[in-house]
This record gives structure tokens, sequence and C-alpha cells, in this order.
């Protein structure tokens, strides 16, 4: 009985790879997607390791199919030996035909934009979360510092009494 007790009082271990954390800076995060990613072996290798980078990348829209361009994933040296890597190739994303032809709509009718908010592991796959956003103005960036800082404030005087 104890030894139950114990599974269930392990820590999960982190399934997130990378996060996107300038996209919340820069956007309104009105809805969010989860898609596979076709990658290739070395690219999976080197997602284990943790070395890919989300800041600069964008999700495109073209003929029907959804691909993230501008993720950086660098390739280890050993594992890639026998294969030219390319690290800023585009991936193709993984989303059911209901979910593109939503995005599709927002994309070109609405002025929304796509972008990459995370990327994590689920049953050994890699999984990265979509954002449909709108951007910010600089003055919505302002008001979010300020609200953000007075949280803070408010949680500092809150634990001094």
């Amino acid at each position: 009985m104890a030894s139950k007790k114990s599974k269930k009082n392990k820590k999960q271990p982190d399934n997130t790879i990378a996060l996107n954390r300038q996209a919340t800076h820069e956007y309104f995060i009105e809805e969010q997607f989860e898609a596979g990613l076709v990658l290739e072996g070395w690219e999976v290798k080197s997602l284990r390791e943790g070395r890919v980078q989300l800041k600069e990348s964008f999700i495109q829209i073209k003929n029907g199919e959804a691909w993230l361009h501008g993720a950086h994933i660098s390739p280890l040296l050993s594992a890639s030996t026998h294969v030219v890597p390319d690290a800023v190739r585009r991936k193709k994303l993984l989303l059911h035909r209901q979910e593109l032809n939503k995005l599709i709509g927002a994309v070109e009718r609405k002025g929304y934009t796509l972008i990459p908010l995370s990327m994590y592991w689920v049953r050994g796959r890699a999984k990265l979360k979509i954002g449909l956003a709108k951007g910010k103005k600089l003055h919505d960036k302002r008001a979010s510092a300020k609200d953000r800082d007075w949280q803070r404030e408010k949680a500092r005087v809150m634990k001094h009494g």
C-alpha cells in the first residue's frame, strides 16, 4: 500500500522543451491550439537536449497547411553525422482539418496572427502550442507592465502585512 502512495507523490517531470516568453508581451492571445510537428531524427535528439529557440519564429498557412518558420533547432555534433542539418528549416504542423479551417478564416479575414507559444512532450511526441493572437500597441504594453508591477507590489504588501 505504501508503494502506491509513493508513486502518486513523486513529482512529475517537466515536459516543456521551450517557451516563447516574448509572445505574451507582444500579443493578446485569443485562443490556443495544440499541433504536432513533422521532425527529422536529428531534430528530435536535439529537442531532447533542449536545443531549440522559438523567439523569432512564426506560423504561416500555405496551400491549406500550417508551417513553422524560423524555429532554430541546433544540431548535435554526434547525432547528425550522415545528414546535412538545416537548423532553421521550415517544419510542417499537424492539425485537424476543422482547426486549420478556423485558423485560415481568422488569419485571412479577421487579421489575426499565428505564433508559437511553447513546445513540449506528450507521450514521447513533440507538440507545439499555437496562439491565435492580435498585436499589442505600445500603450497596451505599458498598461500590461503597469498591471504586472501593481500585482507584484500588492503581493509584497500582503505578505508583510
